[in-house]
């Protein structure tokens, strides 16, 4: 849900890695020189032909440079005047998000490449227009009213849905290929869509797919002008994320429109549109941009970690034993310095105490999938509800085995870290 320059388009990066873009705003005017023959820069394209070289496998790439610099922080430089830091280091996560955070907004650079799909939403905006959103969406996610229509709506998904379509695929016998949710329509703007339940939307979820996709493909652009450049000729990938853009927004207003119109009391509703609405100051193309923003933040997010969760554990017995009496789903960081020799492992019992089990939280600067300091997010708990209600619905009923076994299934930036082609699998019901 949180962002910095590439979390924009790195919603959850499980390697708590940071991309972070800047002009003349710089960490230190001592910058430490690059890892040799990993960030060599040339003169005039700086480490394009590097980035270029390895854009099929960035994040091991990034892991390969940062693990090998002693503080984590790499100055790198690219044509079209793109003067950033790669960071792995929890003080320099910190520096930005907490201790210094007004020294580092979006700026015009993030805010171009994503405004197409995100509007001026929270996580596009700076200043007096984020910090407007972002009271309202607070003073919201802590009401008790809003906690109990999550819980209800996750809970009605879980088991008036998911579980019956994973009981008809077992008897079946035919694999699965994804986990859509409803509930965060519920939460947005109280619209129940039943796609889960075979109600249709493809339509608009591939094109929701499509725009997040080509949006984060902008960042990794060799040239930074491509992108505008394709899309002021309307061609190619900008030409798709126009006509997918069209049917989003077709569909948010439609719901905002119907959502006004509604003879109901809106006193009667919990949702997030409602509140926002409520405030008064909103204009439709607004309250648009807004409800866009917390379904990426809401769809995306908690299926990517559910998908790798599952792969994960269909291979791994002796977790889903563990996992039938406290359910929390996890991602890897990879750096020794940062989580030990076994950082490559999926090792679940690194998250509890050693002499008493229990669960202990790391610093959000060492581990920021739901980013820290003032931007952090804001759905983290309604994100573990669901998490921990669907692993344990679906742990505790079915045996779930994956298709294709291998080694690790291939990812998608995109703005979560997705799995490429979705994971297929067999389920059993117990």
């Amino acid at each position: 849900m949180k962002l910095s320059l590439l979390q924009n388009s790195l919603l959850i990066l499980s390697l708590s890695l940071l991309l972070l873009g800047y002009r003349r705003r710089r960490l230190s005017k001592k910058t430490p020189a690059s890892p040799a023959g990993l960030l060599s820069p040339y003169p005039f394209l700086g480490v394009l032909p590097q980035f270029i070289n390895n854009r099929h496998r960035f994040l091991e790439w990034l892991v390969e440079i940062l693990s090998s610099h002693p503080t984590h922080n790499v100055d790198f430089r690219t044509p079209g005047n793109v003067h950033g830091i790669i960071t792995a280091s929890p003080a320099t996560v910190e520096h930005v998000l907490k201790t210094n955070f007004g020294n580092y907004p979006k700026g015009e650079r993030t805010v171009s490449m994503t405004s197409d799909l995100l509007g001026l939403g929270i996580f596009n905006s700076d200043g007096e227009e984020w910090k407007s959103q972002r009271k309202t969406a607070s003073f919201e996610f802590n009401k008790r009213s809003l906690r109990a229509f999550v819980v209800d709506a996750v809970r009605d998904e879980t088991l008036e849905r998911l579980v019956p379509v994973l009981r008809r695929a077992s008897e079946e016998g035919r694999p699965i290929d994804r986990f859509a949710f409803d509930n965060i329509c519920k939460v947005v703007f109280d619209e129940d869509p039943a796609w889960l339940g075979g109600g249709g939307g493809d339509e608009f979820m591939r094109a929701f797919t499509d725009a997040q996709r080509i949006s984060a493909d902008r960042f990794m652009s060799a040239l930074p002008f491509t992108w505008r450049l394709k899309r002021l000729c309307n061609v190619g990938s900008e030409r798709r994320l126009k006509e997918s853009m069209a049917v989003v927004r077709e569909f948010v207003t439609r719901v905002i429109q119907s959502r006004k119109t509604r003879e109901s009391s809106r006193a009667e509703h919990a949702d997030l549109l409602s509140r926002f609405d409520e405030a008064g100051k909103y204009s439709e193309e607004a309250l648009r941009d807004i409800v866009v923003n917390f379904m990426v933040a809401g769809r995306e997010t908690t299926s990517s970690a559910l998908t790798w969760f599952f792969w994960i554990v269909s291979s791994r017995p002796d977790v889903v034993a563990k996992v039938l009496e406290e359910i929390r789903a996890y991602v890897m960081g990879r750096l020794e310095s940062i989580w030990g020799k076994d950082c490559l492992e999926y090792r679940p019992e690194r998250w509890l105490g050693e002499e008493d089990g229990v669960f202990k939280a790391e610093s959000p600067f060492k581990y920021p999938v739901f980013h820290a300091g003032p931007r952090m997010c804001l759905g983290r708990e309604m994100a573990y509800t669901q998490m921990k209600a669907v692993a344990a619905c679906v742990i505790e009923r079915f045996v779930m085995e994956a298709v294709e076994k291998v080694e690790e299934p291939e990812y998608v930036i995109s703005l979560t870290l997705r799995m490429k082609g979705g994971l297929w699998m067999r389920v059993k019901e117990k």
